[in-house]
């Protein structure tokens, strides 16, 4: 990812949110020079190796899971791509200090490895629940893996494959108009705050105090 040096984002912390609270990613691998994307729910453990570890799994009819024996030592990195808050940002908000251009806000990060198959079915029993739960908290009533039968989970189990991406590199990008003056960068936040839309008052907050660069 092209990361200008006032854009990168380096905050071990500010990055896990991204991943935690921007959970549904596009893991793009290639086989025979073409790429193929699929667009997947992802649990992130910031506590599994240097850089953590990312899991998933995928409907087994979907082909892209069989490229994934060519991703070993001697492989290349497959590539998951999580999208933060993002807006467009118009010149005239910036007001009349300087020329500007239009352009947009946004907070992205790549995350690199090589995704390992899951073949134990506790350890995929295991990755479900943890997918489920994760995305069931807070929600009332909860769903639960534990509340089908047996019979139903294992024949879920069997239509997919449940895998595991230990991250070998982050790459992460806040460009949040730190380029730009304090009264521009400002200006800005305050128009975007006023537009009303989810995203919008995301990208304003983290405009006020945008991450610093390295």
């Amino acid at each position: 990812m092209y990361i200008p040096r006032h854009f990168q984002l380096e905050d071990h912390e500010a990055i896990a949110a991204v991943l935690r609270d921007h959970s549904f990613g596009t893991l793009v691998t290639t086989f025979d020079g073409e790429p193929q994307a699929t667009h997947l729910p992802f649990v992130f453990d910031p506590d599994r190796g240097q850089y953590g570890t990312l899991v998933s799994h995928m409907a087994r009819a979907n082909p892209q899971w069989q490229q994934f024996a060519r991703y070993g030592p001697e492989g290349g990195l497959a590539l998951a791509i999580f999208q933060g808050p993002h807006s467009y940002i118009s010149p005239t908000w910036y007001g009349d200090t300087e020329p500007a251009v239009p352009t947009w806000n946004y907070i992205a990060v790549h995350a690199y490895g090589r995704p390992l198959i899951l073949d134990d079915p506790s350890a995929v029993r295991a990755l479900l629940d943890q997918l489920v739960d994760t995305n069931e908290a807070g929600l009332d009533p909860q769903w639960s893996l534990s509340s089908q039968s047996d019979e139903y989970v294992e024949r879920m189990m069997r239509a997919i494959v449940a895998f595991e991406i230990p991250l070998e590199r982050l790459e992460a990008k806040a460009k949040l108009s730190q380029n730009k003056s304090d009264e521009m960068r400002l200006g800005a936040a305050d128009a975007l705050e006023a537009q009303g839309w989810p995203d919008s008052a995301e990208i304003a907050r983290l405009m006020r105090t945008p991450p610093a660069s390295s």
